[in-house]
């Protein structure tokens, strides 16, 4: 399968078994097919591909997002981006993202035969912000809810 940077996908049941411990958001039970999550290679090591979990609770991200903000002092939050999927308000959730390798990739998610993606500009936000995160967890700043390099390191040694 090759794996498109800025399309959605769906992860193996298998990846979220080795790291357990992380408290990942798991797929859905019942064989609901969620959620799904945007990707992008990363720059610098190919076989790692970042995934970040997609949310139809706009609303309720939204309220969070403005109470960051003031928390900050109006400065940018990094932990959400706002778009539209498939017409719908979605929150792309950059706290919850992960690396992972194309094994664990189950298959793209598709819409009456045609790719599930986002604008153009939408998807440069939320690679440009996932990337300002990783290089504040490189310097020991968590915005995601676990250690994301931790991760990729395992992955790498995996794939060695």
């Amino acid at each position: 399968m090759v794996i498109e940077d800025g399309k959605f996908y769906f992860i193996k049941d298998d990846f979220f078994d080795l790291f357990k411990d992380y408290k990942l958001m798991e797929n859905k039970e019942g064989g609901t097919r969620r959620p799904c999550y945007f990707c992008f290679r990363d720059r610098k090591d190919k076989e790692i591909i970042w995934f970040v979990p997609i949310s139809t609770k706009y609303d309720k991200y939204k309220k969070i997002y403005e109470e960051k903000k003031i928390k900050n002092g109006n400065r940018l939050v990094y932990n959400f981006v706002f778009g539209n999927v498939l017409g719908k308000d979605s929150v792309f959730l950059i706290q919850n993202m992960f690396p992972t390798v194309e094994k664990y990739v189950k298959e793209k998610y598709v819409n009456s035969d045609i790719d599930v993606e986002v604008s153009s500009d939408v998807s440069e936000r939320i690679i440009r912000i996932a990337y300002r995160v990783l290089r504040l967890a490189q310097e020991g700043i968590h915005i995601p809810f676990y250690n994301v390099i931790e991760m990729k390191d395992f992955l790498l040694g995996l794939n060695k």
